[in-house]
């Protein structure tokens, strides 16, 4: 089938972003979880961007995508709070989120911000496990990816240097201990880890594209350019790429990224630019990934067939 443009837009807000795509083992369906932006509210300051909930939007095969409310049982501690992009893997049978908090709805951007891990058995109920310690009290964006047997590895953006991607090293998803950085050629958040084509890649945002980066060992990664920066042809797909996710089906791969329909790409690359209401939208395209000569590609424009289909191990 061919893939909708736009795949997904949220009907509360209107501005779904950092989505990330995983299988629900007990409804057997696909589940996008994505931070659910309140861009269509009037607020002060940047509060439109906090005081977000974890938004749930599923589907049998990556199309249709229905809204089905958020994850109600975040909380844990008084107040209403913010809920920021969230990684989920399914490892040691359960699934595990590490999901961006902040305490309250600040209307600036000077505030601590944390990562918090959580468990659940059906990605509905979740249960609070942990304040993650890392390398500071200003991280976001956890990506975590299994590197071997025993080892999983988490990438972050560390906002205390200089938004750099940080790291974190378990081998149970409960007790984590910090590493140093390992991005740090540029500013940047969102690190997504995968394979595909027998090569191991990572993608940043960059708020300039998304940059792309490719290793041999999980640790010392080459820059191989950006994808995802120029204006796509599609409805709604006319500005660059952010925040977004990798799903590989066997020796295919779809990215699963957020933008800012109404945005002008030239006039966002300015200090000075002050966006309307309506620029605050965004909604969630997909486009397919391939390798070529060892190089990570997107076609943003490209027809292709998408299907998401679930590979039992």
């Amino acid at each position: 089938m061919r893939a909708e443009a736009p795949l997904f837009r949220d009907p509360i807000y209107d501005a779904p972003t950092d989505p990330v795509i995983i299988w629900n083992l007990k409804e057997k369906c696909w589940w996008m979880l994505y931070t659910q932006r309140r861009s269509a509210a009037n607020t002060p300051g940047v509060a439109h961007i906090h005081g977000t909930a974890i938004g749930v939007a599923t589907s049998q095969d990556g199309s249709g995508w229905l809204y089905r409310g958020t994850l109600s049982n975040l909380e844990f501690e008084k107040g209403h709070n913010t809920f920021w992009a969230p990684e989920v893997i399914y490892e040691l049978g359960k699934y595990h989120m590490f999901v961006t908090y902040v305490r309250g709805i600040p209307t600036d951007w000077n505030r601590e911000r944390h990562i918090v891990h959580y468990t659940s058995d059906d990605l509905w109920d979740w249960k609070f496990e942990s304040i993650l310690l890392l390398s500071s009290d200003k991280v976001i964006d956890a990506c975590v990816y299994k590197v071997d047997k025993n080892t999983y590895k988490m990438w972050y953006k560390d906002e205390r240097h200089d938004s750099h991607t940080y790291t974190a090293v378990s081998n149970d998803l409960y007790h984590w201990i910090p590493g140093g950085a390992e991005i740090t050629d540029c500013s940047h958040e969102g690190p997504n880890v995968f394979e595909l084509s027998g090569q191991k890649w990572m993608i940043t945002d960059e708020w300039n594209g998304l940059g792309v980066y490719k290793t041999d060992n999980f640790c010392d990664w080459e820059r191989q350019g950006v994808i995802l920066r120029d204006a796509g042809k599609r409805p709604m797909d006319g500005g660059m790429a952010d925040h977004a996710d990798v799903v590989v089906c066997g020796d295919r791969a779809y990215i699963f990224y957020f933008l800012h329909p109404f945005f002008e790409n030239e006039k966002r690359r300015s200090k000075d630019y002050i966006p309307g209401p309506d620029q605050f939208r965004t909604c969630i395209q997909v486009a397919e990934l391939t390798v070529e000569s060892g190089k990570l590609c997107c076609d943003r424009d490209a027809d292709f067939s998408f299907e998401l289909r679930y590979a039992i191990d």
